[in-house]
């Protein structure tokens, strides 16, 4: 979980993270639980790679924090979606509303019906452990 404290800054950090390597953060928002983010990144680094770097990074700032009352780490996964240039601005409001959003929907529910719309394959028992 992320705390509300550590939230706006532990943005701007990833912010500066995707800077860093090249690219572009266009949004970033989301829940709690969960983080979202709308962003372009250099040809030559691989998605993978990049969330890689987002993680680590992000992880060790938080945990470098005075006054962190427990330590910050993220999930093991991630789900990765292209998005078409005509649906960017969508998606970026998609992400703006999320607290919004989930009053009506579960994270989970929301991401399992995701999951079936793109029929992406998947064992609900190993998704949620």
């Amino acid at each position: 979980m992320i705390q509300p404290e550590l939230c706006g800054e532990l943005e701007k950090y990833i912010g500066g993270i995707i800077h860093n390597q090249g690219g572009i953060l266009l949004e970033i928002g989301g829940m709690p639980e969960h983080r979202h983010l709308v962003a372009k990144f250099k040809a030559d680094r691989s998605f993978a790679e990049m969330i890689r770097l987002i993680k680590a990074n992000s992880s060790k700032w938080a945990n470098e924090r005075a006054g962190m009352s427990e330590q910050f780490r993220w999930q093991e996964g991630y789900t990765a979606f292209t998005v078409s240039a005509s649906q960017i601005e969508a998606v970026r409001g998609y992400v703006r509303r999320q607290e919004e959003h989930h009053r009506k929907r579960s994270f989970q529910e929301e991401y399992e019906a995701l999951l079936n719309r793109h029929e992406i394959e998947y064992d609900p028992h190993s998704l949620w452990g």
